[in-house]
């Protein structure tokens, strides 16, 4: 952070690594998770909020294509701009937290998250029902980025883990409710009532907001990159769009033309950055490496996973008949088989490390996508639930490692850019992801029967699995555990 902080206004102006492969050890501080212990809970009904809305609109996706009259792989378009927002906003909110302050920046977010979600209620059609999802984004685009950083500035080192690990659990919580609600919902009432019931988790976040957000702000805040943001966003939607138009048959020439015009603005913005003091996203932090391994092992491993949950739902309510609320009920056992991993995740990390964990579980979570191919419309329940449970746990070690990464080597100063980036790549490989999974998905789709989205659903999960794959690559780049005392002596290696 730059000088004239409100909280800490000890000036830097060098990116610092600090030499480990571990969970840092060393405090700044003593402990301070009891003292901000409202503050978490505060988080945490933030991360819940999120996590309802996310799982409830995927298990309705087949009730709500049915009402607005379309195909349920055309619904992506729903879910990817509601992610793709979230991206391409996710980068101000280090700047609005310098300007007007961490409580009226996250008190601002939950409103709007709110009054998008009362939008999507209403909504009559598809377009509108994207251009709430909009407006939801713009509100969610500030939730888990300052949350994150002003958990890293109040919470020390040691207990960080374990505090994102409280915060995650209560996202999991969610998405333990979210499928039941969605699915019940969906069967017994109306699929609108499914985005109102954020309004009053968003109330309730409203009077915590006032009670336990700490302010953290900048007397003197820097000016807005606005050339950076318009170039960065410019590059996130043209490649999106790029994805979304690739499924359609005879528009190569549209298809090259966004990929083209996303790399020049992506080459334009990394220029941009290198001149200009505070852009938007701080691309100095990728010389830390364990910063650069974070974001890239992010981005790979959620472009093969974030599409599951649509597919998973497709397949169940479609390829094997049935029921929203019965479907629903299959997405609890992932929340529980990630609820049940998240007390023993920083205990894994110091033993094994960050490279040789990351490295191992993702060959686990690859595996486990492949696996998937195995089910078919006549594949017992509990089966599934095994599957469906093995999936929840490896990914929730799989996310956990990943989110915390990217801070364990940084100094705290930039704790906000490091937030920022990190929830950027994470949205913007989930958009993808959702493109991706739906566009192979109807690459498979030889017919629109049930035998039809078994056999799509099959082909596409082993593809996934093999993408998520590549991201064992990345997180090899990590520093073997064994020379951590050899690079002790040289703290500015990234």
């Amino acid at each position: 952070m730059p000088p004239y902080d409100v909280i800490d206004s000890t000036a830097s102006t060098d990116v610092h690594a600090l030499p480990t492969d571990r969970p840092a050890l060393a405090p700044a501080e003593p402990s301070s998770k009891a003292r901000y212990r409202g503050l978490i809970w505060l988080v945490s009904a933030a991360f819940f909020m999120q996590a309802l809305d996310a799982t409830i609109v995927n298990t309705a996706v087949p009730a709500i294509s049915q009402a607005l009259q379309v195909t349920p792989l055309s619904m992506r378009t729903a879910l990817t701009s509601y992610v793709l927002t979230l991206a391409i906003f996710i980068p101000m909110s280090p700047w609005l937290c310098d300007r007007f302050g961490t409580r009226r920046v996250f008190g601002g977010a939950i409103l709007v998250f709110a009054i998008g979600s009362l939008l999507c209620g209403v909504a009559q059609s598809l377009p509108q029902l994207v251009a709430a999802r909009i407006v939801q984004g713009l509100g969610g685009a500030a939730l888990m980025p300052v949350g994150r950083y002003v958990l890293v500035r109040s919470i020390d080192r040691r207990q960080f883990v374990s505090a994102m690990t409280t915060v995650a659990t209560f996202g999991l919580l969610g998405s333990v409710v979210g499928p039941l609600i969605g699915g019940a919902l969906v069967e017994f009432t109306n699929w609108r009532l499914i985005f109102l019931i954020n309004v009053p988790v968003g109330i309730v976040g409203l009077v915590l907001n006032r009670r336990e957000m700490p302010e953290y702000r900048l007397e003197q805040p820097h000016r807005f990159d606005t050339t950076g943001f318009i170039l960065f966003a410019g590059a996130s939607a043209l490649l999106l769009m790029a994805a979304e138009t690739a499924g359609v048959r005879g528009h190569g020439l549209e298809v090259a033309g966004y990929a083209l015009a996303a790399v020049a603005s992506a080459v334009l913005y990394v220029r941009h950055s290198r001149r200009t003091e505070f852009p938007v996203s701080d691309l100095s932090l990728l010389k830390v490496r364990s910063v650069w391994v974070a974001l890239a092992g992010n981005l790979f491993t959620r472009l093969g996973v974030s599409g599951m949950y649509l597919l998973l739902v497709l397949f169940l309510q479609i390829g094997c008949g049935w029921s929203p609320l019965v479907a629903g009920m299959m997405m609890v056992p992932q929340a529980i088989g990630s609820i049940t991993v998240k007390p023993f995740i920083n205990r894994l990390l110091t033993r094994f490390g960050y490279r040789r964990l990351l490295l191992g579980n993702t060959f686990a979570v690859s595996a486990v996508l492949c696996s998937f191919a195995l089910l078919s419309a006549d594949t017992p329940p509990w089966i599934i639930i095994v599957f469906v449970y093995v999936y929840g746990a490896v990914m929730s070690l799989q996310y956990t490692s990943m989110n915390t990464l990217a801070y364990v080597d940084l100094d705290v100063r930039y704790a906000s850019q490091a937030s920022s980036m990190a929830s950027t790549a994470q949205y913007l490989s989930m958009s993808f992801g959702i493109a991706l999974a739906s566009l192979l998905m109807a690459a498979f789709l030889g017919s629109h029967n049930a035998q039809g989205y078994v056999w799509a659903f099959r082909w596409a999960v082993i593809v996934l699995g093999l993408i998520t794959l590549a991201a064992s690559w990345i997180f090899s780049r990590l520093h073997d555990p064994r020379t951590a005392h050899d690079r002790s002596a040289t703290p500015g290696t990234p």
